[in-house]
């Protein structure tokens, strides 16, 4: 049974701020509606496409620039940065992310947004990755939105600093990865 357009919007506006990443082709999903039922609700309630969405939270949200790489050379769209402390970024998979027999992303492509996003979080001029652990759930198709987590934990015995990346695509997880950092070494000591 379908909602009634008031009941429709006001759960699409709880949606979207609860997850402001959702795509347009998700909620219609969601909502059991048309993508341009979707639009036109939008277009009513004055919430702006996802991309914008994303451009806002990214202008609100970041205090500090990424050092260790140019911002351009983050895989994925960096949307949330507190250095030495967590990031996000978010990747939607197109076709030259896929392979063209199944559209089935390739692996290395969710590894390089998880590995540049561990990079970013550093708080240093240099950070290398010296070693890293990867699990890959299950797999990501075309179309589909990555959203990768990093988040700082510490250092290990050789006072590399340890980086926790989870990529989700909506609630499920589909890619793990811990990646363990070089910093340089003035930068080391102070840490």
């Amino acid at each position: 049974m379908k909602k009634g357009k008031q009941q429709r919007q006001k759960e699409l506006q709880e949606t979207i701020e609860a997850t402001p990443f959702v795509t347009d082709d998700e909620l219609a999903k969601r909502f059991s509606v048309s993508i341009q039922t979707i639009r036109l609700d939008r277009m009513e309630l004055q919430i702006p496409e996802v991309r914008e969405r994303i451009k806002s939270v990214a202008n609100h949200e970041w205090t500090e620039t990424v050092k260790a790489l140019a911002i351009d050379d983050v895989i994925g769209e960096v949307i949330d940065l507190e250095l030495d402390e967590k990031a996000i970024s978010i990747m939607d998979i197109r076709e030259e992310h896929v392979f063209s027999r199944n559209d089935i992303a390739r692996g290395h492509h969710l590894f390089a947004q998880a590995n540049s996003l561990a990079v970013a979080v550093i708080d240093d001029e240099l950070a290398l990755t010296a070693r890293s652990s990867l699990k890959f759930m299950r797999q990501v198709k075309r179309g589909e939105r990555v959203v990768a987590k990093a988040i700082v934990n510490g250092t290990d015995d050789k006072n590399r600093t340890i980086v926790n990346v989870s990529s989700n695509v909506g609630k499920e997880e589909v890619f793990q990865g811990i990646f363990y950092m070089y910093r340089s070494e003035e930068q080391k000591g102070e840490k």
